[in-house]
Parts: C-alpha cells; structure tokens; sequence
C-alpha cells in the first residue's frame, strides 16, 4: 500500500517557509540588531521576513 502525498515527510517539502518559530524569529531580530533584551519579551514579535 502506497503512503498518502499529505504524509510524507518535510523533507520531501521544498518550499520556502515565509512563517517563522518565536525562536526563529527572536534569532532573525537579535542579528539585525533590532532586539533589546530588557525591554522585550517574545510575545508579540513584529513580522518579519526571513533572510533568503
């Protein structure tokens, strides 16, 4: 029996997330140098777009 295409692995997926993890997004802010760490808690994070 064959394994059904919405079950297979996210390895087999090749498109490019545009929705980043908290953790993802804190990592992509403190490069950019737009994260303070005593005024900010991760709750609420801007939108940002992920680096290509």
């Amino acid at each position: 029996m064959s394994q059904h295409r919405s079950l297979k692995g996210s390895s087999a997926v090749g498109a490019k997330r545009n929705v980043l993890k908290r953790f993802e997004r804190v990592k992509l802010l403190k490069s950019r140098g737009a994260w303070k760490d005593d005024k900010r808690t991760p709750i609420g994070l801007p939108k940002t777009q992920p680096d290509e």
